[in-house]
């Protein structure tokens, strides 16, 4: 078998590889996040996630009737005590951004915000990483180890 058809199906085999590990991470678990709603603050009142995650936040009232907006994101739900309120959504915008009480709750309820923090996906980027290099340094050891061979024959 001659180099190019070699390269050709190592190439193939590390591509498939590739889209393989990207669509693991396409399908990454949910984050469920608890965030507990008291005049006139959230606990916790920072959040932090990676781009491309699942975010489920179950919204607990431990007193009055609570809401979450969460600002760049457009999704809300509410409480009341004893019944929690749910929103899902893909975190796929990197930033920061502010969730607040969306329902009225007492004289502060201006000031109940907190934030939630898209960080980049580092991860998923050095795996892109390492299995282009994989394939680069395969290739390149193919060529030569051809080269090689063409010289001795």
């Amino acid at each position: 078998m001659d180099v190019k058809k070699k390269s050709l199906i190592i190439l193939t085999f590390l591509f498939s590889f590739l889209s393989f590990s990207l669509s693991s991470f396409a399908a990454q678990e949910e984050k469920v996040i608890e965030v507990k709603a008291r005049k006139f603050s959230y606990t916790p009142h920072m959040i932090e996630v990676n781009k491309g995650d699942v975010v489920k936040i179950r919204l607990i009232s431990e007193d009055v009737h609570h809401g979450f907006f969460l600002d760049g994101y457009g999704v809300e739900t509410s409480s009341y005590p004893g019944k929690e309120g749910v929103v899902k959504f893909v975190a796929d915008k990197p930033g920061r951004f502010n969730f607040r009480c969306s329902v009225t709750c007492g004289e502060f309820h201006p000031f109940m915000v907190g934030y939630l923090t898209v960080t980049p996906n580092t991860r998923f980027h050095m795996y892109v990483i390492i299995t282009i290099a994989l394939a680069l340094a395969a290739l390149l050891a193919l060529i030569f180890k051809g080269k090689g061979e063409n010289n001795n024959g």
